[in-house]
């Protein structure tokens, strides 16, 4: 099958969870046969901010990790006929603009042969609901929603049985425990700042109980301001910038544990959907305490990663782990079980591929 992705970015992970995702998922397509190409637009927000963090030197992790993948540009002048060409499948990400959406769309109402699927990992439905509804997907086959709860936001929008629950789910080609052990100490917190929609939870729960615990934090991401920066200096905390995703599972293997910090919309009106970090940290077999957060699509199980009911259980929780290696194994091992037996980017491809059969079906078409 012939696919075609339009993503805000395959090359650049800065401030970009999905490309962590998306890296993932079209490695596993090209394993399995399929034609792939990535469209991204040329000067996109996310790569123009690495380019300015990090210079080209900054594209070198993705590009060593992921060799087989490659992105294709384009300009707001370009044609979506031609950007589309002969695919089968065509997927666009809401990171893209809402001309391009109706364009491609448009092109699927006039006869396109190609299934046509949005792709939406974000809060904005319910965030920002006037945003979303300017897109035109009145040509679009269908809807994929990283979680039950944005889901239901489409279904309730007339999407009915066309809007399907697509989790993100851990590359574990890359996301994985390091072949040899080594010395691993300390706190880690891989995230970014974002728009203050976690800054209350973010010292509740992560930098105030690391200073209690007297337990090194290390923090990496963009988007700190320097109101931010100051409260990490204040409990203790070092923070180091930018870090490229591929990196990532050699900062755990470095680490004792790590962190899950849901955004606000996560614990409150889009519930369920935990970040692709959580996944990634897992396969990697580093322990993860969490705030609360209600798993409500039970995506986990129970001692997978230890929940913390507010900050001094958190302090509670960080000594414990320091204290206890056989705590430390025991929830390592869970949760990568779990994420082997159902969050792989292998499983998202299988139910993708089984979305594209049903949308596909000889009945579906009659209808």
């Amino acid at each position: 099958m012939k696919i075609a992705y339009f993503t805000h970015s395959l090359a650049s992970c800065w401030n970009h969870g999905n490309a962590h995702f998306l890296r993932g998922v079209l490695r596993d397509l090209i394993a399995r046969g399929h034609d792939v190409r990535a469209l991204e637009p040329a000067g996109n927000w996310s790569l123009e901010n690495l380019l300015a963090d990090a210079g080209e030197a900054g594209l070198a992790p993705y590009k060593a990790a992921y060799p087989e993948l490659a992105s294709e540009t384009f300009t707001p002048g370009s044609d979506p006929a031609v950007l589309v060409g002969d695919a089968d499948l065509v997927i666009v990400h809401e990171w893209n603009d809402p001309a391009l959406v109706a364009a491609i769309g448009a092109l699927r109402v006039r006869g396109g042969r190609f299934t046509l699927l949005f792709h939406d990992t974000h809060h904005r439905a319910v965030s920002d609901p006037d945003a979303i509804r300017a897109f035109d997907l009145s040509g679009y086959d269908g809807v994929l929603a990283f979680g039950e709860a944005l889901t239901q936001v489409y279904r309730r929008w007339g999407w009915g049985e066309r809007a399907w629950t697509w989790h993100e789910a851990a590359d574990i080609r890359h996301f994985h425990p390091p072949e040899v052990e080594g010395d691993s100490d300390g706190l880690v917190w891989i995230g970014n700042w974002g728009d203050g929609e976690r800054t209350a939870e973010l010292e509740a729960y992560l930098f105030a109980p690391a200073a209690a615990a007297k337990i090194r934090l290390d923090i990496y991401g963009v988007r700190y301001p320097e109101a931010a920066t100051a409260m990490l200096a204040e409990h203790g905390a070092r923070y180091h910038g930018w870090a490229p995703n591929a990196a990532a599972p050699g900062i755990f293997a470095r680490h004792m544990a790590t962190f899950h910090v849901p955004r606000s919309f996560y614990t409150t009106i889009l519930p369920g959907i935990p970040t692709i970090r959580v996944f990634e940290a897992l396969a990697c077999g580093i322990p993860l305490l969490s705030a609360p957060w209600d798993d409500a699509e039970q995506l986990f199980r129970s001692g997978d990663f230890l929940f913390a009911r507010d900050g001094t259980q958190m302090t509670m929780h960080m000594r414990a782990l320091s204290a206890d290696p056989e705590l430390r194994q025991s929830l390592a091992r869970r949760g990568l079980e779990t994420i082997l037996a159902r969050h792989t980017c292998t499983h998202r491809v299988d139910e993708l591929l089984a979305i594209v059969a049903r949308l596909r079906a000889p009945e579906r078409i009659v209808a």
